[in-house]
């Protein structure tokens, strides 16, 4: 599969550029490529246009190791098939919420093919009635499957190329599933998905409402990416998505074992068939999120009942925290809180910026280079760490609290940091650091329970245990 003539893809903005045009530092994980002066040539600035194989393979590398991203607005706008008919269905899983049903489908352009699955409502007439009422097809489950199960059965009725998955609370801008489209311009890219949304940004909500459209969790960011295990994007949400639907067919589509967490699931066994997964944020979808406290602690802790049955599926790709042997020592030695703490961490630190320093040998700053980018690991590490005491451990945390003067003290220096860098690095909703704060340390309680829930109920300790990955990082070529 190769990349079309006119496919343009932009350096990721985590991707330096070293040695005036002759190599580039960056991806996920990081490595560093050095460019022949005939691949060099074929960058303008930070992009590169397609126009020939050499610049196809070297375009396609870019995007497999996750330096580059496509260009949206120079994509080909593959939406069109045949005679203008429309090469994708929307599927829509309902279980009730017809007013949300209703407000959705309004979105929808007239004449495109709709599935509305009904996943055993309580009240399905009116479900009927509002998929009647916008010309929608509906397919009745007669028992609840879920939504993952509720997907598959409006998949296998899809006739066109390409299947759009959006769920009922959602509002959707007509311009986002045209723009994913464009994402299938690239051959391997199996699914795309916008940025998902707060559905209303009112200052006068709730405080948690505000809370959920600063910090929602199926809000990834407004930087573009490729979704793969371990990156900064590692998974998406299925709320809303476009996928290939030979693809998902050929994977056996979602899991229907599988109640939280299946969209996770189904990026994980994407991208191990070879597959691209696209996020693409320059186009967003709303979602309604929820507003009242108790039912917003619930649904949090609902994704953390996911962790151990994820842990089961992809052990590999599943951890509380993924850090590397010198950061996690580093982690370890500061939560010590000994007077040999800071200068252990220095010399782990000093340690690993020489070792980094002798894979870049041949650039023009391997030190300095080495020193950024084993700063920015040592800070990931210790928010890393942080999150393991205030989140993923802290039924642990809040025993040790009882007996430990230190461990008091870490958690108290983990909550606050993590507050106090989140609320000065972005838009917090007009919530004030107090409210912030305290729906911080509950989403953190809620999503923390709910792991520790799967995994007694799964009698293992898979889902709490965080990752320690040795990577060599070996210069490569183009």
């Amino acid at each position: 599969m190769t990349l079309p003539n006119g496919f343009t893809v932009t350096l990721d903005r985590g991707t330096r550029v070293l040695d005036g045009g002759g190599a580039l530092l960056g991806g996920q994980p990081t490595r560093l490529l050095r460019l022949t002066p005939r691949a060099r040539a074929m960058l303008a600035g930070r992009s590169l246009c397609v126009r020939d194989a050499a610049s196809a393979f070297l375009a396609d590398r870019l995007l497999a190791n996750g330096m580059a991203n496509p260009q949206l607005t120079a994509l080909a706008d593959p939406a069109l098939a045949g005679e203008g008919a429309p090469s994708y269905t929307y599927v829509i899983p309902v279980r009730d919420r017809p007013a949300q049903l209703g407000r959705l489908l309004a979105c929808i352009p007239s004449g495109s093919p709709v599935i509305v699955v009904d996943d055993a409502s309580l009240a399905p007439e009116r479900v009927a009635g509002v998929a009647a009422a916008h010309g929608a097809r509906l397919l009745t489950l007669p028992v609840n499957v879920g939504p993952a199960g509720a997907r598959n059965a409006g998949l296998r009725q899809v006739t066109t190329s390409h299947v759009v998955f959006v769920d009922s609370d959602i509002v959707l801008p007509a311009e986002t599933v045209p723009a994913l489209m464009r994402h299938f311009a690239d051959p391997s890219v199996a699914m795309a998905v916008p940025r998902i949304t707060a559905l209303t940004a009112d200052s006068a909500g709730g405080w948690i409402s505000r809370y959920e459209h600063a910090r929602s969790s199926l809000d990834l960011g407004t930087h573009p990416a490729s979704v793969r295990p371990g990156s900064p994007v590692s998974w998406v949400p299925s709320a809303c998505l476009v996928a290939h639907v030979g693809t998902l067919l050929d994977i056996g589509g979602f899991d229907e074992s599988l109640r939280v967490g299946e969209d996770v699931d189904l990026c994980w066994r994407l991208t191990e068939s070879g597959r691209r997964i696209r996020y693409e944020p320059a186009v967003q979808a709303a979602h309604e999120h929820r507003a009242h406290v108790v039912d917003w602690f619930r649904r949090k802790a609902d994704y953390g009942t996911g962790a151990h049955p994820l842990a089961v599926r992809h052990p590999r790709d599943t951890a509380t925290a993924v850090l590397a042997p010198w950061s996690a020592a580093l982690v370890v030695t500061v939560a010590a809180q000994r007077r040999w703490s800071l200068p252990v961490a220095a010399a782990l630190w000093t340690t690993a910026t020489l070792r980094v320093a002798r894979t870049l040998d041949g650039t023009a700053h391997p030190l300095r280079e080495a020193a950024r980018l084993t700063g920015g690991g040592a800070v990931n590490a210790l928010a890393q760490g942080g999150a393991l005491l205030t989140r993923h451990w802290w039924p642990a945390t809040a025993a040790g609290c009882l007996v430990s003067r230190r461990v008091r003290r870490a958690a108290a220096v983990a909550a606050v940091a993590d507050v106090a860098l989140e609320y000065r690095s972005r838009s917090t909703g007009g919530l004030g650091p107090l409210r912030y704060a305290v729906a911080r340390r509950l989403d953190d309680l809620a999503y923390g329970t709910g792991v520790w829930l799967s995994a007694v109920r799964g009698r293992s300790t898979a889902a709490l245990r965080p990752r320690i990955v040795v990577r060599a990082r070996r210069p490569g070529s183009c």
